[in-house]
């Protein structure tokens, strides 16, 4: 049976939202992200985008490709309700949807063209969410994942695309490989060092070529240029918090060590929390007395998933409850109030330094493993 995947993805959508807020900004270049020349781009509109403007470019390079920009800081609380608007409007009408980020869902239809026309139905799909959100939104409809994303990438802003089996090749023979989801950029120019620029060059690869060149990615790259793509559709859950906690050895009162055994505990949650693309406004920090005796403190803080800021908190926190003196049994921190969200978002600090820390560690981390590296500050804890 030939699968039915939709892929549904809002246009610019952290603009989209506040266009929204304030239709002055219709038509505008605007600009979402860290309004000082340190920030880093998050989201910009299609006018931003005609002079060169793309997410993750500093904020600095924006205001120079795009002086007459309207900047906007942002507001990721308002943005998460916005999705949420979304995928409950969707998740009543399918019968399986996973959410992939905070503005795109994939949805499996496989087997409903017995009773319902799959594209009129995506197509009923996207003007059910415009008319009640009052959001843009494409998609695209095709027999996998990759394709129909792709399909989506190549009609937006405000389209629709359908690539049944039978055209899937002749629509992915001439893009370019960097249409490719989940291609990067040194996989985009060793490619292209070998002469590979074009998907149809890609697919005619030898897969021990592939393998030699790239490893296993090598392979799912030669797979996705041929159209194929068997990952399935995950069913949608809301992830409510992400922690972990600790039982030493022996009691301990040794305050540095528990603060070092804190920050490492942040970092690798903290992890978790980028590759899942979600971002946390609430730490909690509790400690368990020798006596069995829990205490626990929490702060709301801004949308992040920055070490540095989650750290700092975490810390915070422990100082506030560590008040008896006692003997510590455990120590455990959660980050809660989840969003989706991505790395380079930087809608609250201007700290792009931080976050280009964050992921370059996390580079590191998914190579050789998540113990790969740490900071200084972690080193040599002996609990």
């Amino acid at each position: 049976m030939e699968r039915q995947i939709i892929h549904m993805d809002q246009d610019a959508f952290f603009v989209s939202v506040e266009v929204r807020k304030d239709p002055r900004l219709a038509g505008k270049p605007v600009i979402i992200g860290g309004t000082s020349d340190r920030g880093v781009v998050s989201s910009c509109s299609y006018e931003a985008r005609k002079f060169g403007v793309h997410s993750a470019m500093s904020s600095r390079m924006a205001k120079m490709l795009c002086p007459h920009a309207v900047f906007i800081k942002g507001n990721m609380d308002e943005y998460s309700k916005a999705s949420h608007e979304i995928t409950d409007i969707l998740k009543e009408r399918v019968p399986l949807i996973e959410k992939a980020s905070i503005d795109e869902h994939y949805i499996d239809m496989t087997g409903m063209d017995r009773f319902h026309n799959t594209r009129l139905y995506a197509h009923e799909l996207r003007r059910k969410v415009i008319k009640e959100t009052g959001l843009p939104i494409s998609f695209g409809l095709s027999v996998n994942k990759t394709v129909s994303k792709m399909c989506t990438n190549e009609c937006k802003p405000n389209g629709e695309l359908n690539i049944g089996q039978p055209e899937v090749r002749n629509f992915l023979n001439p893009l370019s490989i960097k249409k490719i989801p989940g291609l990067g950029e040194k996989t985009f120019l060793k490619l292209s060092d070998m002469g590979i620029k074009k998907i149809y060059t890609l697919s005619q690869m030898h897969p021990d070529q592939m393998n030699t060149v790239l490893g296993k990615n090598g392979l799912v790259l030669l797979q996705k240029a041929k159209g194929i793509d068997l990952s399935p559709v995950i069913p949608f859950h809301e992830q409510k918090s992400i922690g972990t906690q600790s039982t030493f050895r022996a009691d301990t009162i040794d305050v540095d060590a528990i603060n070092h055994l804190l920050t490492s505990m942040v970092m690798g949650i903290a992890y978790d929390l980028r590759q899942k693309r979600k971002l946390a406004a609430c730490v909690t920090v509790t400690v368990r007395y020798s006596n069995f005796e829990d205490v626990t403190k929490q702060a709301v803080i801004p949308y992040t998933s920055l070490d540095s800021v989650l750290i700092r908190k975490a810390k915070e926190l422990f100082r506030q409850v560590y008040q008896k003196r006692m003997l510590i049994r455990l120590v455990g921190v959660r980050l809660s109030n989840l969003v989706s969200g991505f790395e380079q978002i930087d809608l609250y600090s201007d700290s792009s330094e931080q976050y280009s820390l964050c992921q370059a560690m996390d580079k590191i981390r998914q190579r050789f493993g998540e113990n790969a590296i740490s900071l200084a500050s972690t080193m040599d804890i002996s609990l």
